[in-house]
């Protein structure tokens, strides 16, 4: 289900113009289509659903208000890493008993606003965690729900900076202490031990990491529950891939293959994160060309677009398709080839004073003049969440497309916005 087309000889989202949009809405600025939103989400829930799960979008993906609401209307639990993401997510409209609380670093604030707020469980990533969490439980009077989130060492073959899984990254605890970690909390009045979390880092583009992890995971609930503890849940975290080049990522139901069936052998419940597969391909960022120029033998496009509003291609280096809303060459299947015809190789560029201002690099673009407009394809996941108003740059605004109906969700900043919470005097 791809919601955004080349009609005509332009781009759309659903039924909407998307240089319509940029003409009244201005650049840079997101564009979310509602269905594919939902539609992902549904993909999720079916591929799992002989398992029942409780899918737990991942906050941190992307956390606008209305992303979360429409999401939590349509069904969605969440995942948070912050209190201000659980913030959001109550003002959402969330049902808390279904949240999980993971991060590696919780604040005792956060741990009592988890309590507060009965979360479904914290994901521990540290025995020091653990205590903390105690502590605070025994001082509300509480029983603290967790589950362990365990490092199975297992590399999930993706980029080094998104890797979570393997031995010596900061999350999670060794699995071969699981016996001991479990002892502690069995012991502990104001514990209550209700699952295994093992999350391997994102996108994993292939389903054997997952097999890999739900096997693991399922034997520690096995000899734990031999030694008398009443585990039940099994979270596998999110991280599944997404298609940024067009369709090398496996579907929903592909990483069910491997997953369901040990879930079911275990009997357990089944708890999944994703985020970047729900909301990575709902929405396009689209730029405005400032300039183009020719120097050191190199074709640049300058655009109003920059590492501020999309930090991956600097931060991780990432891969997006770009293409122009209104291009003069029809738009290629592999936006990868070193030679389109029509194009020429060109460095898409932002105005942010630093050399890793890019968008994309040494790619195939077909010619673009001052004031055309440039679409950054499959934006969703980690572009808003990551923006910054770095060089005092306002951040974008995010525009919803329902069918034929536009809605924004965040307004565009603006320079008063930038200073409104210093103080000069």
């Amino acid at each position: 289900m791809n919601p955004f087309e080349y009609r005509a000889g332009e781009l759309c989202c659903e039924n909407v113009r998307v240089a319509d949009i940029a003409e009244r809405f201005g650049t840079p600025v997101w564009i979310y289509s509602k269905a594919k939103l939902l539609h992902e989400l549904q993909s999720v829930r079916a591929a799992f659903s002989a398992v029942d799960p409780v899918i737990c979008y991942s906050v941190k993906a992307n956390s606008n208000l209305s992303i979360l609401k429409l999401l939590n209307e349509a069904g969605s639990s969440f995942d948070v890493v912050s209190g201000g993401e659980l913030f959001r997510v109550k003002r959402a409209g969330a049902d808390t008993t279904r949240v999980v609380f993971a991060g590696v670093g919780k604040t005792d604030a956060e741990i009592r606003q988890g309590l507060e707020d009965n979360i479904l469980m914290f994901n521990v990533e540290s025995e020091a965690e653990l205590d903390a969490i105690s502590a605070v439980a025994q001082s509300m009077n509480r029983v603290a729900p967790v589950a362990m989130r365990l490092n199975p060492d297992i590399d999930g073959k993706t980029h080094a900076k998104t890797t979570t899984g393997k031995k010596g990254n900061k999350f999670g605890m060794d699995i071969e202490r699981h016996n001991e970690l479990a002892a502690k909390v069995l012991a502990d009045p104001h514990l209550e031990l209700r699952g295994i979390h093992m999350h391997i880092g994102s996108p994993i583009m292939t389903t054997d990491p997952y097999l890999q992890a739900a096997k693991k995971a399922t034997d520690v609930v096995r000899e734990l529950r031999s030694r008398g503890h009443k585990t039940n849940w099994i979270n596998l975290g999110g991280g599944f891939g997404l298609s940024y080049r067009g369709n090398e990522a496996p579907p929903a139901s592909e990483y069910a293959r491997v997953i369901v069936p040990l879930v079911q052998e275990a009997g357990c419940r089944l708890a999944l994160e994703p985020g970047r597969s729900i909301v990575g391909n709902a929405c396009v960022l689209i730029s405005q060309v400032i300039y183009t120029k020719r120097e050191g033998g190199k074709l640049f496009v300058i655009q109003d677009a920059a590492m501020n509003d999309l930090v991956r291609p600097a931060m991780y280096d990432a891969f997006h398709r770009l293409w122009p809303v209104q291009p003069r060459v029809t738009p290629p299947t592999d936006y990868e080839a070193e030679s389109i015809p029509g194009c020429e190789t060109t460095d898409i560029v932002g105005p942010v004073c630093e050399s890793s201002d890019y968008l994309a690099q040494k790619r195939a673009f077909p010619p673009v003049n001052r004031g055309e407009l440039i679409c950054t394809f499959s934006a969703g996941a980690y572009g808003m969440a990551m923006s910054s108003n770095y060089n005092s740059r306002p951040r974008a605004a995010e525009i919803l497309v329902d069918g034929d109906s536009v809605s924004v969700i965040r307004e565009r900043e603006t320079y008063e916005d930038l200073v409104r919470s210093e103080l000069t005097d």
